[in-house]
């Protein structure tokens, strides 16, 4: 895949972060596989916090190039509406930023692998639902309700969803709603990026299954580009040529 015209701008990741070191390992390997289905961009990791490299010395090394923020985030909130664009605008002068990951029904695919992987020898489960992290933020509590829809879809069964952090239900009564409804066994789909503690609280919810994040799926490589190719059409770039 190549562009016409000036180089591309440069994609500037930046995830949450987190004290696990599971975490920037599993930001590396999807950047990875971005790098791989676009020979030639130059893509930059960075954390909001917690992890290094920061984005502001992340960004230090950018300057001078046009840049397209990308927020490894799945859902709106404080984070990928406010505090990543203001700090990127400040650090990175006419640097846009995308916006977030999710939903999206790419996500949907990866969510369906990743509960596949943990299913292959066992029984189907009786009921699913979708674990998050959860948001202050009416914005982001939508955008999981969203993409519990677009995974019912994918999954052709109803996907409840519950949070293990901030906002309602919680995770652990989605779960006791399904067994109540009869279901004797249930998987949750880890709509999470990368490991970290609200993985490990997802292990505690009293689900018989708890899949894996969603990590370097090939689909969420996609769609870290198809992010990158929405917001750099204001910088004027021109798409990329397959």
């Amino acid at each position: 895949m190549a562009d016409r015209g000036a180089p591309a701008p440069a994609l500037l990741a930046v995830a949450h972060g987190t004290r696990d070191p599971a975490g920037p390992a599993a930001v590396r390997e999807l950047l990875a596989r971005v790098r791989a289905m676009r020979p030639g961009l130059r893509v930059a990791e960075a954390y909001g916090e917690l992890s290094e490299p920061s984005l502001e010395d992340a960004a230090d090394s950018l300057r001078g190039g046009p840049v397209v923020v990308v927020p490894l985030l799945l859902a709106r909130g404080y984070h990928a509406l406010i505090d990543i664009p203001e700090r990127a605008s400040r650090l990175l002068p006419g640097a846009v930023t995308s916006r977030p990951l999710g939903p999206d029904a790419l996500l949907a695919d990866a969510l369906a692998a990743r509960l596949a992987e943990q299913d292959r020898t066992l029984p189907r489960p009786d009921g699913v639902v979708l674990g998050a992290a959860g948001s202050a933020d009416p914005a982001g509590i939508a955008d999981v309700r969203a993409a519990a829809r677009l995974l019912a879809r994918r999954l052709r069964r109803p996907v409840p969803h519950g949070f293990v952090a901030a906002g309602g239900p919680a995770l652990e009564e989605a779960v006791a709603g399904l067994r109540r409804d009869g279901a004797k066994r249930v998987a949750v789909a880890s709509y999470l990026l990368a490991p970290g503690r609200f993985h490990d609280r997802m292990a505690a919810c009293g689900a018989d299954v708890v899949a894996a994040p969603i990590g370097a799926h090939g689909a969420a490589a996609r769609l870290v580009l198809r992010r990158y190719d929405e917001a750099r059409l204001p910088l004027g770039s021109p798409a990329p040529v397959c």
